[in-house]
């Protein structure tokens, strides 16, 4: 994202001093909106990819509890027929 600010800043100062040049209040006009507008860019993509980042957390905590829920039952079940066949062979 950084790189993404950094470009934009880059081509604003190129478009401003171009402007500059030719004594043109419009461009340098133009390339200030185009800044802002790539910065804004720049800050919708870093705020999507913290969410997602955030999202794709939570899931892979959801997945580990589930797992670790899913290992307890499996062992408890295991037990419990370990016993059955413990009881059995005694009878």
């Amino acid at each position: 994202m950084r790189k993404i600010a950094l470009a934009a800043v880059a081509a604003a100062t190129v478009l401003s001093l171009s402007a500059c040049s030719k004594g043109s209040e419009e461009a340098a006009t133009e390339a200030t909106e185009a800044a802002e507008t790539a910065t804004d860019a720049a800050a919708t993509a870093s705020d999507a990819a913290g969410e997602a980042a955030a999202a794709a957390s939570d899931a892979a905590a959801g997945a580990s509890s589930a797992a670790t829920d899913a290992a307890a039952a499996a062992s408890s079940a295991a037990s419990e027929a370990a016993a059955t066949a413990s009881e059995a062979t005694k009878h």
